[in-house]
């Protein structure tokens, strides 16, 4: 694949940045060019948006890594397959750091890669029918994009194990069940859920935002006495500045009932 092609398309409209994995035809399979382009394209929008959501092309999330790279890269020797997991590794690994909230919107196939994507996101929205799992043990083959990590931590060992292992297929509305997902919407009202939540997210105060997701994340990987000091650090500073002012000023309006 030329590194000239556009397997990834990004664009800003207003406050919220849309991804779209743009390989149709292969179900937005996983390719080393696809892993750069998707963390390129994550940093870029985060300096210009409040929030960024990622969807695939043709109703489908991501089937996950794509068989005919992962061929032609095993012929030429381990070290050839590097790129592919590193470069995919660090566009899952970036949304944790980006200052604004990375939304997944989940529809169709959402296997290995495509799930572990879904994973590494902020916050993930799926279609009820969605179809997804870590089917990497179905071909004799271990995760390579976090999800060995990530799905223990979302959901306990049990669980992240037995599916794992097993690589049984999950509904989106299973996946909801879960908490591996915050929502699960009708097929019918799924592309109206999505943009009304996203929308709900870009009306709210980026600073607000970015502080709140920095809490989340350094606070799982502390203690806990350690999270509720970060807490009342930022509470604090965030309180005091300017930007806290309006919306301070709007609470005795009803605005944020």
């Amino acid at each position: 694949m030329s590194s000239q092609d556009k397997v990834v398309s990004a664009h800003a409209d207003g406050v919220v940045g849309h991804i779209v994995l743009d390989r149709p035809e292969a179900m937005n399979a996983i390719t080393v060019e696809l892993g750069r382009q998707l963390e390129n394209s994550l940093r870029e929008l985060a300096g210009a948006v409040t929030v960024i959501v990622i969807r695939g092309a043709g109703g489908n999330f991501s089937v996950g890594g794509d068989f005919r790279e992962l061929e032609r890269l095993r012929a030429e020797g381990p070290e050839a397959l590097r790129p592919l997991f590193e470069n995919f590794g660090r566009a899952c690994g970036v949304i944790a750091e980006l200052p604004v909230p990375v939304v997944a919107a989940v529809e169709g196939y959402a296997m290995a890669g495509g799930f572990e994507l879904m994973q590494a996101c902020d916050i993930a929205v799926v279609r009820a029918d969605a179809k997804l799992a870590d089917n990497h043990a179905n071909f004799g083959q271990v995760p390579g994009g976090g999800g060995s990590q990530r799905l223990p931590r979302l959901v306990g060992r049990q669980r992240a194990l037995g599916h794992i292992l097993s690589g049984e297929r999950l509904s989106g509305a299973q996946a909801a069940e879960w908490g591996l997902a915050y929502r699960g919407f009708a097929p019918e009202e799924f592309d109206a859920g999505v943009a009304a939540f996203v929308r709900r997210l870009g009306e709210q105060d980026p600073v607000a935002l970015g502080r709140i997701k920095r809490l989340v994340h350094d606070g799982l990987r502390a203690p806990l006495a350690d999270g509720l000091a970060m807490e009342l650090a930022t509470v604090i500073e965030h309180v005091g500045s300017a930007t806290a002012g309006a919306g301070i000023a709007s609470f005795g309006t009803g605005k944020g009932a």
